[in-house]
Parts: C-alpha cells; sequence; structure tokens
C-alpha cells in the first residue's frame, strides 16, 4: 500500500515550481496595475503662460551672478591665508 501511495500524482498547485512560475509574470501585472494608477491620478503641471518671460529673467539673474564672480573670487583669495 504504501508504494501505490509513491505513485499518484500530486495536484498541480502542491508543486513549488509551478507557483515560482506564475510568480513572476503576476508581480509584472500587479506591478502595472500600480504604475497605471500612479499615472493615471497624478496630475501634469502645466507650462506657465508666461514661461518666456520666466527663462529670460532667469538668463538676466545668471549674467548678473557672473558678473560678480571676479569680484567674489578676488575675495575668496584675499581672505584665504597664504601657504609658508
Amino acid at each position: 500500500m504504501k508504494d501505490d501511495d509513491k505513485l499518484v500524482p500530486k495536484p498541480w498547485w502542491k508543486h513549488g515550481h509551478v507557483w515560482l512560475v506564475i510568480a513572476g509574470p503576476a508581480v509584472v501585472v500587479v506591478a502595472s496595475c500600480v504604475t497605471a494608477w500612479i499615472a493615471a491620478s497624478g496630475q501634469d503641471t502645466l507650462v506657465a503662460e508666461d514661461y518666456y518671460r520666466r527663462g529670460m529673467e532667469i538668463n538676466r539673474q545668471l549674467a548678473r551672478e557672473r558678473a560678480l564672480l571676479p569680484a567674489l573670487q578676488g575675495r575668496n583669495h584675499a581672505a584665504t591665508p597664504s601657504r609658508p
């Protein structure tokens, strides 16, 4: 009787390798659903109507900072102690 029990096949869900094969695609499906939910629920930011003016202001500010750069470097150089 014991030998007959060994020959009876187990149902498919009792084999560990089956769950290993199923787990990969299942994780991908869940991750894609989460990604789709994040994409659908998140609101895209709109471009400001005066984006060109804001960009020009940023460029002017950067130009002012670049103009001050030699003065800042000179100040930092004067404040740095000389090496013996």
